[in-house]
């Protein structure tokens, strides 16, 4: 698609917009409606093209993308009334006679960039809530997950017209001419690489924007932990999506007294999770491409491999690999890994794990694992990240009523729920005055009476 063409679709939705038929919440709900309804009648073909994708089995598919897309959505329809009421706040005595409230206004024309590794979740969750808040939208999914982002684009453009939400595929051509545009607000999840590029193009244009990146989410696991509860729960969020998830436990940090009983649970639990032999499990994932398939498999150290990572180029699957010996020089530790290998290394004392931790980037995820809820919240408060679970992984994202978004290079700002509302809200603030009645110290001319009478009255 040409920079003219895209520019026209953008014209298109401002100048829907500015007909004002977004602001009307029934409006808003009646989209919301008919969104959910189409998701429905195709959750077959989604589960279908997400296998395609990225060999998602169905249940995978459910609980991981088509469930929770349509329990934002609910949630929205639910909450809409509330989240868009207008907030009365307390008016000073220098307002006498006044009310102060805010309004909760869309921004206006909204792009919304979405990754290949959740390519449904991750496009139509951020699409409702930029509806809910009264936007017209751009999206632009990923060209690696071709066959979802494909679907997509027919279930929305059954759902909505071109001038409401419009669904813009292609690769870097079509992202260059979309950044050139002077949306009202950018909305990116993906690379840091690609983030920094659209915070640049962000900030030449004065756009607000809100990044979902990523991270080397640190795994902590204490000499106090449950280790087969935590290997069961390490394993299914770290090797979900075949680890092509932005919040996986990224490696582990255990304390080296539980290293080798917790290296041997974690691949009992992979053998229970995902079988004696992945690569012939249907229910396990695949790499999206080549490019990536190559990228981690060199990140394999074979002489540092204590399972698995086996390999099958032709079909794209990585076998779940743990590696032991590791430490934070490792290449595999250079980089977010976003792949099934699971790096372990060890730590003598907390406060060499918080340094350790401390001095890298903020993660998006951090994970504990402990039985002392007072060490837990200790490092959940010391050590900066997006979100995190105690006790478990990756689930977090699950509860809606959780902000979720990173902080520092993990990416800026937040949405889900109530957050999503607001991130694609500006909040208005405003003063309504009586007529009634006004204070003539605040006008001119100031004399020294004056000064007097203010100094006493405002104190």
């Amino acid at each position: 698609m040409t920079d003219q063409e895209i520019e026209n679709i953008r014209r298109k939705q401002r100048d829907f917009f500015n007909t004002g038929a977004t602001l009307d919440l029934k409006f808003r709900r009646t989209m919301l409606k008919k969104l959910y309804a189409c998701i429905q009648n195709e959750e077959e073909k989604i589960a279908d093209a997400l296998m395609k994708d990225l060999g998602k089995s169905p249940c995978e598919s459910f609980i991981s993308e088509i469930h929770i897309t349509l329990e934002e959505i609910r949630f929205m329809l639910k909450n809409l009334t509330r989240l868009a009421a207008p907030g009365r706040v307390p008016s000073p005595v220098t307002l006498f006679k006044s009310k102060s409230y805010t309004i909760p206004c869309p921004y206006g024309n909204v792009l919304i960039i979405s990754p290949w590794n959740y390519p449904f979740l991750l496009s139509v969750s951020a699409l409702t809530d930029a509806l809910a808040a009264g936007n017209t939208v751009v999206l632009k999914p990923s060209a690696y997950s071709a066959h979802t982002s494909k679907l997509t684009e027919q279930i929305l453009g059954n759902c909505f017209g071109e001038e409401y939400v419009a669904v813009i595929q292609g690769g870097r051509e079509e992202n260059s001419g979309l950044l050139k545009q002077k949306f009202d607000y950018m909305f990116f999840t993906g690379s840091k690489t690609v983030g920094r590029e659209v915070m640049r193009h962000a900030a030449e244009n004065l756009i607000p924007v809100t990044l979902e990146l990523g991270g080397k989410s640190p795994c902590l696991v204490l000499q106090d932990a449950d280790i087969q509860t935590s290997a069961k729960r390490i394993v299914f969020g770290k090797f979900l999506n075949c680890g092509q998830t932005c919040i996986a436990p990224d490696y582990i940090y255990c304390h080296n007294s539980v290293k080798d009983k917790l290296i041997s649970a974690v691949i009992q639990e992979i053998k229970k999770q995902f079988q004696e032999t992945p690569l012939s499990n249907p229910g396990y994932g695949k790499i999206i491409n080549t490019k990536h398939f190559d990228r981690i498999i060199s990140l394999i150290e074979p002489e540092k491999v204590v399972y698995g990572g086996k390999s099958d180029r032709s079909r794209l699957k990585i076998e779940p690999c743990i590696m032991e010996q590791t430490d934070f020089g490792s290449p595999v530790m250079r980089e977010e890994i976003f792949g099934p290998l699971l790096p372990v290394i060890t730590f003598e004392s907390m406060d060499e794990a918080l340094e350790n931790i401390k001095s890298l980037d903020h993660p998006l995820a951090l994970y504990v694992f402990t039985r002392d809820k007072k060490t837990a919240e200790k490092i959940m408060a010391e050590i900066p990240s997006g979100g995190g679970c105690i006790n478990d992984t990756i689930m977090h994202i699950a509860n809606i009523n959780l902000p979720f978004g990173g902080v520092g290079a993990s990416g800026t700002g937040s949405y889900h729920g109530e957050a999503g509302f607001r991130t694609f809200s500006h909040i208005k603030s405003v003063v309504s005055k009586s007529l009634c009645t006004d204070v003539p110290l605040r006008y001119q001319p100031y004399t020294p009476l004056k000064h007097k009478l203010l100094r006493l009255f405002l104190r």
